[in-house]
């Protein structure tokens, strides 16, 4: 009866996994393969504005004094579309498949002197438009500002573009690409004095558009809208010398310590392996690492938060890893920013078995007691610090009225995925690895008296350690940041998956061989307290990251306000923490290897 209870849960999770990712991703991709007949109405939906620098801070396009239905209808979205920000909703255009429109009215706005400010700030904080038709994005400004030098003081002047012309092509019964253009008509807004005297006053604002269509047979549906010029823009430029020049550097001084640790472990080697009638009575043959064999293997305090750190660091590298190899093998659209964010949740609460299998693991062969609590620790140790930073930034995204904030609903459906799939799935893989942990098997035993640690050289203290474990790896991957930062929190979009995929295999094995080296450098010292020390040193690398991460905001980008602010630093932060327990489990993982190693090859009484 045992054996039949887990392959049912198992099913059972598969399955409500399964039918959790059906709900969250695009049904069917039905919404990809819209057909049209002549005179059919295409679908349109108004989405969100936002400022053009701020990548963050969207806002519903109705919250802005514009033509609206009286009526607003939302259109149903995708777990990825609301994490996007997306707010779909119905348009008052009229757009009928190959058939041509003038230019036709769409309403008459009163504006108001707060409508009016609105509007005015908008566009001089550079507002864009996204409406979405048939499935494609549009986007354009709301106007734009001029500034007239020819009196002085320089006097500026806000236009409101009132007029959209749409081009749309298709090819055969399909669309096949989309574009606005917004600039023909403009209208001045008041300046500030009318709005300061003019307090009951209205200004009167009559929006149109026009429609035109075009046959395209060289735009198939499966590549539209990959064409023609983008709103934003569409690729980062080719950097190739960049990274070949950085992996060179990082090979070169790779392999420069690697053969200073060979020749250094050789003479260890040679030295510790003679018997003791080929010792001479002079020789200091008792020191380094040898002499403290009996307590290398000592185990570590906090020993369940160390397992937990390990679990969650695998479970980091097995997502981003999948991430990296689907996007390489174009297995999702990398060009829809929801298809990633919806493969990072599915990805995130399948791995859940990684990291409490692992972590369980670990935690039982360092004797440790209490498994079950390790496994609600390993589960919470990522997810509460994000849970506490996430509803922080939520709660001004809230205040603002932007639609970063996430509804009440999406917030249940994904605490519930986390509750029944992400930690069962957990548990699950706590179990067994409890129940497949061996002993530790160390290969030298562990005295009851630990031994006085020698006063180490600042060369040797824990802090030049952290600079140098964590700055090594940041060196490797710095060229790269800037990319990803822009991908992140700019407008390009990263398409180099395969060299984003090579930057990530040096990362780790940078950070895993400098972690053995200054294991090394550590026990050659008589230090034996590796174990912390090899997982900090390795993730200080996030610490870095951070510091970058704050230079890149104040001298690369244009971000402003506090929603970015908050945004772009509480996810940084929580970015910076992921990398830290990831790169710690390398170098934790790969100094355990070595000083196992190192202690199973030499002599010992």
């Amino acid at each position: 009866m045992m054996m039949m209870r887990k392959p049912k849960l198992f099913v059972g999770v598969v399955a409500l996994l399964g039918v959790v990712g059906a709900c969250i991703t695009p049904a069917c991709c039905a919404k990809d393969e819209h057909t049209f007949d002549k005179g059919d109405k295409v679908p349109m939906y108004v989405n969100k504005v936002g400022p053009y620098f701020n990548t963050h801070e969207t806002y519903h396009y109705y919250s802005l004094p514009v033509c609206r239905p009286d009526k607003v209808v939302s259109r149903s979205l995708t777990l990825g579309e609301v994490l996007d920000g997306d707010r779909m909703a119905e348009a008052l255009h009229d757009i009928r498949f190959r058939e041509n429109l003038p230019r036709t009215d769409l309403c008459t706005v009163r504006l108001t002197p707060s409508d009016i400010h609105t509007l005015r700030d908008a566009i001089d904080d550079l507002y864009y438009f996204e409406f979405i038709i048939d499935d494609m994005p549009v986007r354009g400004f709301l106007g734009q500002l001029e500034e007239h030098v020819i009196d002085f003081p320089n006097t500026y002047k806000t236009y409101l573009w009132t007029h959209m012309h749409f081009h749309l092509q298709y090819n055969d019964d399909r669309i096949v690409a989309v574009n606005v253009s917004e600039k023909s008509v403009e209208v001045e807004l008041p300046p500030p004095s009318f709005l300061a005297e003019a307090e009951e006053d209205t200004f009167d604002v009559t929006y149109t558009y026009s429609v035109e269509w075009s046959e395209n047979k060289q735009i198939s549906f499966k590549n539209r809208g990959h064409h023609g010029k983008p709103f934003f823009p569409h690729t980062l430029e080719i950097h190739w010398l960049s990274i070949i020049n950085a992996a060179v550097l990082v090979v070169l001084l790779v392999g420069f310590v690697s053969v200073i640790m060979t020749k250094a472990l050789n003479r260890d080697f040679a030295r510790y392996s003679r018997d003791d009638d080929e010792l001479d009575q002079g020789a200091d043959e008792d020191q380094g690492w040898k002499i403290i064999h009996s307590d290398v293997f000592r185990f570590p305090s906090h020993k369940s938060i160390l397992c937990a750190v390990v679990g969650n660091g695998i479970q980091f590298i097995t997502i981003i890893g999948l991430l990296l190899l689907f996007a390489v093998l174009g297995a999702f659209n990398v060009r829809r920013h929801h298809a990633m964010s919806t493969a990072g949740v599915l990805l995130y609460v399948a791995t859940g078995f990684v990291a409490g299998f692992f972590s369980t693991r670990l935690f039982v062969q360092l004797d440790g007691q209490g498994w079950a609590w390790n496994i609600v620790l390993t589960s919470c140790l990522f997810t509460l610090p994000f849970f506490i930073s996430w509803s922080f930034i939520n709660s001004v995204a809230w205040a603002i009225g932007s639609t970063q904030a996430l509804p009440a609903t999406t917030i249940i459906l994904l605490m519930l995925i986390w509750v029944l799939i992400g930690f069962p799935l957990t548990v699950i893989g706590g179990i067994v690895g409890k129940n497949s942990a061996g002993s530790f098997n160390a290969p030298c035993r562990t005295k009851n008296i630990a031994r006085d640690i020698p006063l180490q050289p600042w060369y040797r203290a824990a802090s030049t350690q952290l600079v140098v474990g964590g700055f090594l790896p940041f060196s490797a991957i710095s060229v790269e940041l800037y990319y990803i930062f822009a991908t992140v929190w700019g407008r390009e979009l990263y398409t180099l998956y395969g060299v984003l995929l090579l930057v990530f295999t040096i990362l780790l094995s940078v950070a895993a061989f400098f972690s053995i080296a200054l294991t090394y450098f550590q026990l050659s010292g008589e230090d034996y307290r590796w174990w912390w020390r090899s997982i900090f040193a390795s993730g200080f690398t996030g610490v870095f990251v951070f510091l970058y991460g704050i230079f890149y905001f104040v001298e690369r980008s244009n971000m402003s306000g506090m929603l970015q602010t908050v945004q772009y630093f509480g996810y940084l932060f929580i970015a910076c923490y992921a990398l830290f327990l990831m790169l710690g489990s390398v170098g934790f993982l790969s100094s355990l290897s070595f000083v196992r190693y190192i202690y199973k090859n030499v002599k010992l009484d």
